[in-house]
């Protein structure tokens, strides 16, 4: 059975309990994924042919040292860098590392920022220098589906309209929802309760309350949705090495819907890409 709990009195920890914060508390999550929106702003002149994402590992960590914020996954169970950088077929999770990228190339870069104990977590797609139709056409599906479940978003509802509106939609158009991964409460935690399934039926799910706050992030492949982790034991890649896309925003679910908590300061919410208006 689900159980909500206050999130002032909640331990801090992950007890399976879905937190309901305040508006102090939403205040908090405004300035930490607002800095997280920011540094995704600031890399968007930044990824070019021939940048390495180790170079863009370390303009997050010096960014968010500047700020008075902690990259969250730095040391998260063993991982060793500021932010996730996912190129093509990777579909979440890669390594930094010295390798350029290539003209043509797409790729997510996840940035998870802890403020004053908040987590800001957000993650965008980047072309690199001119890319082909089918991964422009790509990424406008997935971030198309990341909106429709943002709009899904209501108290009274199940999480499920969520996965529902985006899987609906990302077939629709001839995609698969990679359903290895989902999206997660955030807060105080950087993995909480309740999980975000980018895939199901509207009356499934927890339902809904004000002061909920998580992450929507689906990962949307031009093949099929199955994948694979590397010996590294992080990177996910598609099995048949088709083209993966992924957008995520964190999300507070409001009395009347829900606030976005990682827009982009600068318009730059799906860079290279038409804007939505």
């Amino acid at each position: 059975m689900v159980t909500y709990q206050d999130a002032a009195t909640a331990p801090l920890k992950n007890t399976g309990q879905i937190r309901l914060y305040d508006e102090e508390a939403f205040a908090g999550m405004r300035k930490a994924c607002n800095l997280t929106a920011r540094c995704l702003d600031e890399l968007a002149s930044r990824v070019t042919p021939g940048t390495t994402t180790d170079s863009i590992d370390r303009f997050v960590f010096e960014f968010g040292m500047d700020h008075g914020a902690i990259p969250a996954t730095l040391n998260y169970r063993g991982y060793t860098k500021s932010t996730c950088t996912s190129i093509n077929h990777v579909v979440c999770h890669g390594i930094p590392d010295h390798k350029p990228l290539r003209e043509g190339d797409v790729v997510n870069i996840d940035v998870t920022y802890i403020l004053d104990g908040w987590h800001g977590d957000s993650s965008r797609m980047y072309p690199v220098g001119k890319i082909k139709r089918a991964s422009e056409r790509l990424l406008e599906v997935t971030y198309e589906s990341l909106l429709r479940g943002i709009a899904a978003v209501e108290p009274g509802a199940r999480t499920g309209a969520i996965g529902a509106a985006i899987q609906v939609y990302a077939e629709g158009e001839r995609c698969s929802v990679v359903r290895d991964f989902c999206g997660h409460g955030v807060g105080r935690l950087f993995h909480d309760a309740p999980n975000i399934l980018h895939y199901g039926n509207s009356h499934e799910g927890v339902e809904m309350r004000p002061g909920m706050i998580f992450t929507i992030e689906p990962m949307i492949n031009l093949g099929r949705p199955h994948v694979k982790i590397l010996s590294d034991g992080w990177t996910a890649v598609t099995r048949d090495r088709s083209l993966s896309a992924q957008y995520e925003h964190t999300v507070g679910v409001t009395e009347t819907g829900c606030e976005i908590f990682t827009l982009s300061p600068a318009g730059l919410d799906c860079p290279g890409l038409p804007q939505a208006s």
